[in-house]
Formats: structure tokens, C-alpha cells, sequence
């Protein structure tokens, strides 16, 4: 059994108050460390001799210049994927499939880097301008064919190198050619099977040792990571109207003995959060301070369950999908990785 580190029992507070580069964690025997092998043999299996380099780092990211990944130092620990989620209401790459999924993404951009794929025609014809600016929010289209599917959010249609991440990462599956039948984005696909296929046993143009942004390296105390995380994911939502919450919720005397409607949006607050970020890829913590903005309004409002909880269980799961969905419409969708 590892060794465990000097601070896996402290108490939250204690763990804020380290500096990142004091954690002193490492990919090996990590719980993240099968998850990069079979990531490695996936490339195996398709005769892909490039492999990613891998280092802990404050968030997941590939630099633009060093085909790597960065992978978030809280995935080096269980103590830590906790704290992440106390202070984030989840943990980004926690479970195997969803490591496995961005994992898959962030390599897309390493060779993209490694072979500089982004200067070929092609490439430009069928994604866009690698060069064109970042946004820092994008307005997606879930109802588009011309993007794949693989990380929540619609994040193919963040940026040109989003698009060609994605695209890369679905094609690193089977069955992608039946399941994009008949959608534009086949093209992508087929593109980039015909790119690995002349690549694969090549050598990269683009090499580099350089671990940018390693933990070792990061001076940051963890309080103030989750701090400025918190507030860049705490972002400008549209008010919640008190019309909405008055289809649910009465501060009529009639229903002065059914419970306070602050009480019963808590009581829905975790699953409510959950099931509206695996739907729409908003950040859990973003959608965690719309409903607490309900329940100080509806405290505000005194008001009180005003028809059967079954029905205002569905209303409400209903009002938190449709103003998130408003949000994303009004192009305030977050890029994130």
C-alpha cells in the first residue's frame, strides 16, 4: 500500500492553507495513473507511436506550444478530489470514463501540436483557424451536425481547436462511423482517420521536456485557487424573475402550513444541481448559485409550497433547465478546458 502524504488527514482549512508545490504529488500511483495507460494503449491499438507527456498541474489544459497534458493536482488524491468537491460541487475527470473522455480531448490537442497539424489546408477548411481569437464564452447549438459530441457542453463548437480536440477524441472510439452516419462532422472524422493513418508512425515536428505550469513550480495556496475558480464560475446570470417562482411557490396565508419554499428548493438543491450540469455541461458550482439566489428570494418573499411537491419537484427541475438553457442562448457558455 503507497505511503500516505503528511497531509491526507488534515482538515479542509488545513488543506487551503498549502501552497500547491508543497503537495509534492506525482503521476505515478496516482489514481490517474492507469487512466493515462489506457489512454497510451489506446494509441497503441491504433499504431500511434506519439504519447502524450503527463504532469499535475493546477487545471487540466495542453500548452500550445509543449504537446502535453496538464492534469488537475486533486486527481493525484482521494483527500484532495474531496476538497474539490466540497469547494466545486464536483470533480472534473474524477470518474474513470469522464477522466477517460478528457484525457482523450487534451491528447487531440498535444497532436495536434507535436505534428502541427493545424497549418494544413485541410485542416483549416474543416475546422477553422487554429489563430483566430479564444472566446471566453461561446453560444453553442445542441441541435448542429457539424460538431461531435463528447465532453457536456457542446464544447466542439468553443473553438477550432476544440473542434479538432473533440473530433480526435470521438475518433479514438469505436463505432463512430455508424453513430455520425449522415452528420456533416463525418467529414471530420474521416479526415483525421486519414491523417493518423500518414502520421501515426512519424515522428513529431513539435518536442519539448518543458512541464509548463507543474505543481512543483506553483506558489499558489490552494484557498486562493478555489477562490478565483469560484468567482470565474460564479458568473453573470440573468436575475430569476419572481413571476417563475411564483408558478410554484404562494406566500398566500392559505398555505401557511405547507413547507417554506427555501426548504423545499434545499431539499432538491444536490439533485437538481447534478441532473441540470450533466445535461447542459454548465459548471455544477454556477448552477449551485442560481438555486441558492432562489432560496434567499423565495425567503425574501416568505413564500410557501403552493401545490402538490411531486408536481413542484418537476417545475422546478423545469426552471433551473430552462434558465440555464437561456444563459447558454444568450452566449454565456464558459471554455473551461
Amino acid at each position: 500500500m503507497p505511503r500516505q502524504p503528511y497531509w491526507a488527514k488534515f482538515t479542509d482549512e488545513q488543506l487551503l492553507d498549502l501552497r500547491m508545490r508543497d503537495l509534492r504529488v506525482a503521476i505515478p500511483r496516482s489514481p490517474v495513473e492507469p487512466r493515462i495507460n489506457q489512454l497510451y494503449d489506446e494509441l497503441d491499438a491504433h499504431e500511434i507511436n506519439f504519447k502524450p507527456r503527463c504532469w499535475f498541474s493546477s487545471e487540466w489544459f495542453s500548452p500550445d506550444q509543449t504537446p502535453g497534458i496538464a492534469i488537475p493536482f486533486y486527481l493525484a488524491h482521494e483527500r484532495l478530489m474531496k476538497l474539490e468537491y466540497k469547494q466545486m460541487l464536483s470533480v472534473e475527470g474524477g470518474g474513470r470514463d469522464e477522466c477517460l473522455r478528457i484525457l482523450r480531448h487534451e491528447t487531440g490537442h498535444a497532436i495536434d501540436t507535436a505534428y502541427q497539424l493545424r497549418r494544413r489546408k485541410r485542416y483549416r477548411e474543416l475546422f477553422g483557424r487554429f489563430g483566430l481569437p479564444y472566446p471566453d464564452t461561446y453560444k453553442p447549438n445542441p441541435n448542429s451536425r457539424r460538431f461531435v459530441f463528447n465532453l457536456p457542453g457542446w464544447y466542439a463548437q468553443a473553438h477550432p481547436a476544440e473542434d479538432f480536440a473533440e473530433t480526435f477524441a470521438v475518433w479514438m472510439r469505436p463505432g463512430w462511423k455508424s453513430r455520425y452516419r449522415g452528420w456533416h462532422a463525418i467529414k471530420k472524422l474521416e479526415y483525421i482517420d486519414e491523417l493518423m493513418d500518414e502520421i501515426h508512425d512519424q515522428k513529431p515536428r513539435v518536442y519539448s521536456a518543458t512541464k509548463t505550469e507543474s505543481l512543483p513550480k506553483v506558489s499558489k495556496k490552494l484557498r486562493d485557487h478555489y477562490r478565483e475558480k469560484k468567482i470565474y464560475y460564479a458568473d453573470e446570470w440573468p436575475d430569476f424573475y419572481d413571476r417563475d417562482l411564483r408558478r410554484l411557490f404562494s406566500a398566500d396565508k392559505r398555505y401557511a402550513n405547507q413547507p417554506t419554499a427555501a426548504s423545499f428548493l434545499r431539499s432538491l438543491r444536490r439533485e437538481v444541481r447534478e441532473e441540470v450540469a450533466d445535461w447542459t455541461g454548465v459548471h455544477p458550482y454556477t448552477i449551485d448559485q442560481v438555486i441558492r439566489d432562489m432560496i434567499d428570494r423565495c425567503k425574501e418573499l416568505k413564500f410557501r409550497l403552493a401545490q402538490p411537491a411531486s408536481k413542484a419537484r418537476f417545475e422546478a427541475r423545469m426552471m433551473v433547465t430552462v434558465q440555464t438553457m437561456n444563459f447558454l442562448h444568450l452566449g454565456r457558455h464558459r471554455i473551461a478546458l
